[in-house]
Order: structure tokens, then sequence, then C-alpha cells
């Protein structure tokens, strides 16, 4: 219910898709996406690399963040259900 009012959120802000947020979102649908594919097709080895790729932008991106501004961060992998990444 969380993860669909956020979708419906940053979908309305569509004038702002540059953002880290929207960028980090993106990024967690097209894993998702790849996920459930290779589910399916086990060994589809270019989505795989197609998905370590995905995984590492958007690893970077929640770094920045984090390092930015630690609230959003927060927020953003709440809303997400996503882990918190080791900040090393």
């Amino acid at each position: 219910m969380v993860k669909n009012l956020f979708i419906s959120v940053i979908s309305q802000k569509e004038a702002n898709r540059g953002s880290v947020e929207f960028q980090v979102f993106s990024f967690t649908n097209k894993i998702r996406r790849l996920t459930s594919h290779l589910e399916l097709h086990r060994k589809d080895y270019l989505s795989q690399r197609g998905l370590r790729k995905i995984l590492g932008k958007r690893q970077r991106l929640l770094s920045y963040l984090a390092k930015k501004n630690r609230v959003h961060y927060k927020e953003l992998i709440g809303q997400l259900g996503i882990r918190e990444t080791k900040i090393r």
C-alpha cells in the first residue's frame, strides 16, 4: 500500500525526473522487473549482467544521497522497501 502511494506521488512529479529520488525509484522498478524475468529464465546471462549494472548505479546514487541528505535517504529506502547500504 505504501509503495503504491509512493508510486503515485512520484508519477505526479514528472517535471523532476532528474532528481536522485526519481532515478532510484525507476532503477528499483527495473530491478524488480528483471528479477521476475530471471526467475523464469535462469540462464539469461545478458539480463543478469544488466541487472548487476543497474544495481551498481542504484547503489552509487543511494550512497550519494546518504552523504548529501540523510533524512531523504532514510525516507526513500523506507518507502521503497530497500535495505540500508553498508557505508565503508
